[in-house]
């Protein structure tokens, strides 16, 4: 259907569409994007913005990045799934490249981050009776309050946000959640036998980017080998490269026994997501136990192989690292008193809000929106600051100047 809207109705015109039509389970703001290129989007009107929220850290390689499109539309045109009831000539390829390229055994792939998760979650349980003898049905494992890692039924069990679980009852049983960065309360938790995985971000994005303690998880790993206890990281937010490493987990070199990632896998271009771990863990699984009608697909493959490769071959993690320094340098030199932290590792930061108005946050992001940033609030005071990893120092510099005028709607 072609519809002529005059410039000035558009952005009215698909807002009205999507409060008529679509479920109400998101709050954006009210912005309509139709392009991307790089680090910048441009909405029905024609207006040009900074993406600081990266699709959540999936465009870590820049909106449409040629070489994936490239890849896309190549893979489009010759197959693009076949379903796992038969072989493809580009999984091997794909299961070969990404398990050399973090160093594990196997691969599972699967397509959402929440799929990966419960994947993990699953094959944890697994390995828990097969392998550390557990008796069935009683395998627990610890998490972190404040997490996210999805809404499912089963993820939301062990969340401690009451907009994920209100209404949503009876939860799955079989988790303990204990504080976050407080290595003495797994210390404690982990000594019941039970215990057969810890479940935690490396930073806690959705939370506000809560960057742990130093040493933190490289004492969780020490924790989890002495206890018998598979540490699962979930990857998906902070690896790729977004906080100035390959990994987040690689800031204390810890190897996690179970990872998960997303988001970037694909560079944004589709969803696809996938869990690692080494072949004792991995090979509890038998054929008929988990799967997915769109994990691996052809399409899939070609694009995470190509969005991987251009993680290391245009060096995200350094240039991400960099500009993260310059990034919040730049935020602290504003000193504006509606500041109350800076807080990040890389390209994944956070400012927390300070004013009367509770609804600061949200007012200081349409400002931003006004003068050509784009960021979202998370959890009320919290406003996250995550441009895609190709990011220039020059529109670093810029991109701080664009914040600094904004503060100042909240004087």
């Amino acid at each position: 259907m072609s519809l002529t809207i005059p410039a000035e109705d558009k952005t009215s015109y698909y807002l009205s569409l999507e409060d008529k039509y679509g479920a109400h389970n998101y709050h954006p703001l009210p912005v309509v994007l139709e392009r991307g290129k790089g680090v910048f989007v441009w909405d029905v009107e024609g207006n040009r913005y900074y993406d600081f929220l990266s699709g959540y850290s999936a465009i870590n390689q820049g909106h449409c990045h040629p070489r994936l499109v490239q890849a896309m539309i190549q893979q489009a045109q010759q197959l693009t799934l076949t379903s796992r009831a038969f072989h493809s000539s580009l999984l091997g390829e794909y299961e070969q490249l990404i398990t050399g390229y973090f160093g594990y055994d196997k691969v599972l792939p699967m397509n959402t981050g929440v799929e990966a998760v419960e994947t993990a979650l699953k094959l944890c349980r697994k390995w828990a009776y097969q392998i550390k003898n557990i008796p069935t049905g009683k395998a627990k494992i610890i998490v972190c309050a404040h997490n996210f890692h999805g809404r499912t039924l089963a993820v939301i069990s062990f969340s401690t946000d009451p907009d994920s679980t209100s209404g949503f009852g009876p939860f799955t049983p079989g988790f303990e959640i204990i504080p976050y960065n407080d290595t003495e309360a797994l210390a404690v938790a982990i000594q019941d036998p039970y215990v057969a995985g810890f479940l935690a971000e490396p930073i806690q994005g959705e939370a506000g980017v809560v960057v742990p303690d130093k040493g933190y998880l490289s004492a969780a790993r020490k924790l989890c080998t002495q206890h018998n206890v598979l540490m699962i990281a979930d990857e998906i937010q902070t690896g790729l490269c977004r906080t100035g490493k390959m990994l987040c987990c690689d800031h204390e070199n810890v190897r996690p026994d179970i990872l998960i990632l997303g988001k970037a896998l694909s560079g944004g271009m589709l969803p696809v997501s996938a869990v690692l771990a080494d072949n004792a863990i991995m090979l509890t699984l038998q054929p008929g136990e988990h799967g997915s009608t769109y994990g691996g697909n052809p399409l899939a493959c070609k694009i995470a192989m190509e969005a991987l490769t251009l993680l290391k071959e245009e060096k995200m993690a350094e240039n991400a690292e960099k500009m993260g320094v310059l990034l919040r340098e730049g935020i602290q030199k504003i000193q504006s008193p509606h500041i109350a932290l800076i807080r990040g590792k890389g390209l994944l930061n956070a400012i927390v809000i300070r004013h009367a108005d509770k609804n600061a946050a949200w007012k200081l992001c349409l400002e931003l929106k006004k003068n050509g940033l784009l960021a979202k609030p998370t959890h009320g005071d919290k406003i996250r600051f995550a441009p895609p990893l190709i990011i220039t120092e020059e529109q670093i510099v810029e991109s701080i100047s664009m914040i600094e005028k904004s503060l100042r709607a909240l004087d």
